[in-house]
C-alpha cells in the first residue's frame, strides 16, 4: 500500500468504533483492561477490521492496552487475499510527542504500519522504528485533515479509528466522521479517574445539534449504536 507520488485520492470514510460503559468510560482506571465487549461483540469488531483499508488508534492507547490491531480470523484473511488485498489492513498510530516504545506488540506483528507525528515528534522518534513503521509527519502539531488526504493518497478507502478519547474527539470536533459505532455495555464505572469515550471540545452545532441515530442493533447484552455525526437528527421545537 505505497503512496504514489502523482495521485492524490478521496480522503477515505472514516468509521469511529468505541465500546462504552453506561456512564459513557472507555476503561476503569485499573492497570489490567477492562473488557466492555462480549464475544459476540469482539468477532464483530474483527469483521469490521477485515472490512477496513485501515485502522487507527493514538499513542496513548498504544501504550495502555499493548494491543496488536490484527485480524484475528483465518479465514477473513484469506479472504481478504482471496481479494487481491493484504492480509492485514494497514495500521496507523497517531503520535504527536513521539513517544512510542518499539517494544510493543503493535510492532511486532502484522503487515505494514504508517506513524503520524510532528517535527518534534519525528526528530524524537529519530530511526527507532526505522524498521517497524513508515513515520510521516503533519509539521507543528497532528493536523487530521491532512492525515486522511496522506492515507487517501496511499489507497485507503476505508478507515477504522478505534481510539483512544483523544483520537475520537479529534475527529468529532474536526468534523472529520462518516460513521460512529458505540457498543453501550450494561456496565458502571463510576470512576472519575477512569478514562472517558470524549474530552472537552467545541464540537459542531455544539449540545443544540442532534446526531443521526441510523441503527440500533443488539449483540448478546450490549447494545449497539449507529449514528452518522455529518447528517443532522430531528430537530425538537
Amino acid at each position: 500500500m505505497n503512496r504514489p507520488d502523482d495521485v492524490v485520492r478521496r480522503r477515505p470514510h472514516v468509521l469511529l468504533s468505541v465500546a462504552v460503559s453506561i456512564d459513557g468510560y472507555i476503561d476503569d482506571a485499573r492497570t489490567d483492561r477492562l473488557l466492555l465487549s462480549n464475544s459476540a461483540d469482539f468477532d464483530r469488531v474483527d469483521r469490521l477490521r477485515a472490512e477496513s483499508d485501515a485502522i487507527l488508534v493514538g499513542a496513548e492507547t498504544l501504550r495502555r492496552d499493548n494491543p496488536r490491531l490484527l485480524v484475528n480470523s483465518a479465514e477473513r484473511r484469506a479472504a481478504r487475499v482471496s481479494a487481491g488485498r493484504s492480509e492485514y489492513p494497514l495500521r496507523v498510530v497517531v503520535s504527536a510527542k513521539g513517544e512510542l516504545d518499539p517494544e510493543l506488540r503493535f510492532w511486532h506483528s502484522g503487515g505494514e504500519r504508517v506513524v503520524y507525528t510532528t517535527e518534534a515528534g519525528a526528530v524524537r522518534l529519530g530511526d527507532r522504528l526505522a524498521r517497524a513503521a513508515t513515520v510521516v509527519s503533519l509539521g507543528g502539531a497532528v493536523d487530521f485533515a491532512a492525515l486522511l488526504d496522506d492515507l487517501g493518497a496511499r489507497g485507503v478507502e476505508r478507515l477504522m479509528v478505534e481510539g483512544g478519547g483523544a483520537i475520537h474527539t479529534a475527529f468529532l470536533s474536526a468534523g472529520l466522521a462518516d460513521e460512529m459505532l458505540m457498543a453501550v455495555a450494561p456496565i458502571l464505572v463510576g470512576d472519575s479517574a477512569a478514562p472517558r469515550f470524549l474530552r472537552s471540545a467545541a464540537y459542531p452545532g455544539g449540545p443544540h445539534r442532534r446526531l443521526r441515530l441510523a441503527e440500533v442493533s443488539q449483540v448478546g447484552d450490549i447494545a449497539l449504536l449507529r449514528y452518522l455525526p455529518k447528517e443532522e437528527g430531528p430537530r425538537v421545537g
